[in-house]
């Protein structure tokens, strides 16, 4: 008889301590409820997610749209109507759920983890595991949400890494994938080319180092000093650079050290009427300090 109640208060007990958990965790943000407990929310907002979900996967923005604030609305309507035009297949399966509050928020944020398939009009595919967080506020609309991704690994677009590097000479560097570089190249080209095309050789010298690298299409090497920007553009009466895409990557895990493809067109007319037109495509090797140190070009002729 006594093992039968020992048995029984063991089952009793942890419930009875369950009940008692009226909180958990805490918020650690920046804000007005820094240090508060996690609670439980309401069902309700989960219902609300749900169900503007099953309106994503089914196309219609009008529907999924009528579950979210009209401020959010006013915000992103056009992009979600803009987004399910682009779309032929969107296909979310939420695999857990759960509504919290923060103590003292008349928020209920739902926490969702899903995997999501999507196809676009023009052909391209994709599939994402997302874990999200969609804010419903006390009117029971959703007024906002954040997410994160992760991409399969055989996604045909959208990886974090790709292609393949080799050099020129085997070394540790081979066979790692590229990443793209994000330390301002873009920015910096774009500055470089309007300054180029402005024949402004005081802001071009800026973005190299001095005596960088400059290895013609020509098979010519030259170390290009600030000195020389200084007539570079004396024989030219106009200088037309457009770009056609700025490329910036690195070799992962290496350092910060990175290489820019610039494909463009570049129409030179110098003051005794000859025009130099060509495609090229120019790579632009950044240093540490975000300095261009090299520039290698190739050219090919227009068709005649």
């Amino acid at each position: 008889m006594k093992v039968k109640l020992f048995i029984l208060a063991m089952l009793i007990f942890p419930t009875l301590q369950a009940q008692k958990i009226k909180s958990a965790g805490k918020w650690m943000g920046e804000g007005e409820f820094l240090n508060q407990p996690i609670l439980l929310g309401d069902d309700d907002a989960m219902e609300t997610v749900l169900k503007a979900i099953e309106a994503y996967n089914a196309g219609n923005s009008e529907l999924e749209l009528s579950y979210y604030s009209d401020e959010y609305k006013k915000k992103n309507g056009a992009f979600t109507k803009e987004w399910h035009e682009t779309t032929t297949k969107l296909n979310m399966k939420p695999w857990v759920m759960f509504p919290i509050r923060i103590k003292g928020d008349d928020r209920t944020q739902v926490l969702s983890w899903s995997v999501e398939e999507r196809e676009w009009k023009n052909g391209s595919k994709q599939k994402q595991n997302l874990m999200e967080i969609f804010v419903v506020n006390k009117s029971g609309e959703i007024s906002g949400f954040n997410q994160w991704r992760r991409n399969y690994p055989d996604n045909e677009f959208g990886l974090a890494t790709g292609g393949k590097f080799f050099g020129k000479t085997k070394s540790e560097y081979t066979g790692r994938k590229l990443v793209f570089s994000n330390r301002g190249e873009t920015e910096i080209i774009e500055k470089f080319i309007k300054a180029y095309n402005k024949k402004d050789s005081k802001t071009c010298k800026t973005f190299f180092i001095d005596g960088a690298i400059v290895e013609g299409s020509d098979g010519s090497s030259t170390a290009f000093t600030h000195e020389m920007w200084n007539s570079y553009f004396d024989s030219y009466s106009e200088i037309l650079w457009n770009p056609y895409d700025i490329v910036p990557l690195k070799i992962y895990n290496t350092d910060p050290a990175s290489g820019v493809s610039v494909q463009g067109r570049e129409t030179r007319t110098l003051k005794n009427g000859d025009v130099w037109d060509k495609e090229i495509v120019d790579y632009f090797y950044f240093n540490l300090d975000g300095k261009i140190n090299r520039v290698v070009q190739y050219e090919r002729s227009l068709n005649k």
